[in-house]
C-alpha cells in the first residue's frame, strides 16, 4: 500500500511543530529580559561592564553545564515528562528574579533559570525527530529555531515597554506569567506519536515511513551511546561548527541593547525598536530559506545532504558580515551589517539544529543535540564576559565585533572538514 500524500492528511504534527515553537519562543523571553533590562540594573547596582558581562552570562553556567545530562535523560524517559518539569521550573526561575532582593537573588535566579531552561531545545529536536519525517524536517525544525529570533522581534519592543513603564521587575513578572501558561498548554497537549491518541493512523503511518526517528531508548544504554558518539568525527564536525555560530548569536542576544545605547547613543526603547530589525531578517531567513526553502529542494529530489551542508555553510559565511559592523558607528549601516550576519547565521542554525535527529545512531538524539548544545552554550557563556571585558578594556565593541569572526571560520572549517555526508553515524556494534 502506497504512503498516503501530506496534502491529505490531518496535521496533528504542525499542531504539535507550533506547541514546540511557541514554547522556545516564551523560553527566548524568559532569557532575553535580562538584556534589555541591563541599563536600568547596571545604574541601579553600580555595575561595570564586566560585571554586566559575568551577569548576562550567568544563565549559561547551569544551561551549558546540563546540556549532556539533560540530553541523556530525554534519551532515558523522552521529551514529554522532561518538556513538562522544565517549562514549570522556568517560570518558577522567572518568578523568583521578579521578586529577588538584590544582585545575589537575581543571580540565583538565573542560574536556576539555565538548570530549568537546560532540556529545552534537545527536546525540540528529539520530539520533531519522532513527529516529522525526513522531507518535512527542515521546515519543523525551522519552527521552533525562528522562534528563538522572533522573541527578539516581539519581545524586546514587549519587555522594553513594560520595563521603561513599571520597572525591571514587570519584565520579569510578565515572562514568569507567560510560561506559566506554556507549562499548562505542554501538559495538556504534548504526547509522543506512539502514546497520541489524536493522531490518526494514516498520519502515523505517514510519519513512521518518511523516516521519522523511531521512538525508544538507546539499545546500548545512555552512558554507552555518550561515549561512542564522542568518538565521531562527524559529531565533532557538527559540535565545534554550531558552537561557532553560537558565540555570534548570544553576544548579539545579550549586548546588542547595550552596543546601541552605549555605540550609537540610544534610549531604551529606540534601541529595542532598532535591535528588532535584524531579528525579524533572521526570522524569516531561518523560515523561508533554512526550512521552507530546504525542505522544497529535498521534495524535487535534490540531493539532501548536499543541500542541507550548503545552506549550512554559505549562512556562517554570511554571519561573516559581522566584520562590516565592526568599520561603523553609523546606525543604519551597523544594522544592515549585523542583519546580513544574523540572517545568514538564522539560515545554518535549523539546518544544525536538524543534524542530531539525522546523524544519531537510533536513541541517540538527545545525547548528540545535548553534546552540540553544551558547547555551543560554552560560547553562550563566554561571549558576554568576553566582549564586556572588550568593551569595558577599549570602550568600544569593534574588537568584541572581530573576535566573533575569527571564530566563524573556525566554525567554517569544522563544517567543511569534518561533518562530512548528512547521514546517520552507525549503531554501536555496526560498521
Amino acid at each position: 500500500m502506497s504512503t498516503p500524500r501530506s496534502s491529505n492528511l490531518p496535521k496533528r504534527r504542525w499542531m504539535i511543530g507550533a506547541l514546540l515553537g511557541v514554547g522556545i519562543l516564551i523560553n527566548y523571553l524568559d532569557r532575553i529580559s535580562l538584556s534589555v533590562a541591563a541599563p536600568q540594573l547596571r545604574t541601579e547596582f553600580h555595575l561595570s561592564p564586566a560585571e554586566v558581562g559575568l551577569f548576562l552570562s550567568a544563565f549559561f553556567w547551569s544551561y551549558s553545564l546540563l546540556q549532556v545530562p539533560a540530553g541523556m535523560l530525554l534519551d532515558r524517559l523522552g521529551p514529554k515528562p522532561i518538556g513538562r518539569w522544565g517549562a514549570l521550573l522556568w517560570s518558577a526561575a522567572s518568578l523568583l528574579t521578579a521578586v529577588a532582593g538584590g544582585f545575589g537573588g537575581i543571580f540565583a535566579a538565573r542560574v536556576l533559570l539555565g538548570v530549568a531552561e537546560a532540556p529545552a531545545f534537545p527536546a525540540c529536536a528529539k520530539a520533531t525527530g519522532y513527529w516529522f519525517p525526513r522531507s518535512e524536517r527542515a521546515l519543523a525544525t525551522a519552527l521552533f529555531d525562528a522562534a528563538a529570533k522572533f522573541s527578539n522581534v516581539i519581545g524586546v519592543p514587549l519587555v522594553a515597554w513594560v520595563v521603561v513603564a513599571f520597572g525591571w521587575r514587570w519584565g520579569f513578572g510578565v515572562t514568569a506569567a507567560l510560561s506559566f501558561a506554556y507549562f499548562i498548554a505542554y501538559w495538556a497537549l504534548y504526547r509522543d506519536p506512539g502514546a497520541d491518541t489524536r493522531l490518526s493512523e494514516a498520519e502515523r503511518a505517514y510519519i513512521v515511513e518518511g523516516g521519522a526517528t523511531p521512538e525508544g531508548a538507546a539499545p546500548a544504554g545512555a552512558f554507552n551511546m555518550f561515549g561512542y558518539v564522542l568518538t565521531k568525527a562527524k559529531v565533532w564536525g557538527l559540535t565545534i561548527g554550531f558552537a561557532a555560530y553560537g558565540y555570534s548569536f548570544y553576544l548579539f542576544l545579550t549586548w546588542l541593547p547595550s552596543y546601541l545605547v552605549q555605540t550609537m547613543h540610544m534610549n531604551i526603547l529606540t534601541s529595542a525598536e532598532y535591535t528588532a530589525i535584524p531579528w525579524l531578517v533572521a526570522t524569516c531567513t531561518d523560515l523561508l530559506v533554512g526550512g521552507w526553502l530546504i525542505d522544497r529542494l529535498v521534495a524535487a529530489g535534490r540531493d539532501e545532504s548536499r543541500v542541507r551542508k550548503t545552506v549550512l555553510i554559505a549562512g556562517m559565511v554570511l554571519g561573516l558580515a559581522v566584520f562590516g559592523a565592526t568599520q561603523t558607528t553609523n546606525p543604519g549601516w551597523a544594522i544592515t551589517w549585523i542583519s546580513i550576519a544574523l540572517g545568514g547565521l538564522a539560515a545554518a542554525a535549523p539546518v544544525g539544529w536538524s543534524l542530531p535527529s539525522l546523524i544519531a545512531p537510533k536513541g541517540g538524539v538527545g545525547t548528540v543535540g545535548g553534546i552540540m548544545n553544551f558547547v555551543n552554550n560554552l560560547m553562550g557563556a563566554a561571549a558576554p564576559i568576553v566582549t564586556g571585558i572588550i568593551v569595558g578594556s577599549t570602550s568600544s565593541f569593534a574588537n568584541a565585533f572581530g573576535v566573533a569572526g575569527v571564530i566563524l571560520l573556525i566554525g567554517i572549517a569544522a563544517f567543511v572538514f569534518l561533518l562530512g555526508r548528512i547521514e546517520p553515524v552507525p549503531e554501536p556494534g555496526q560498521r
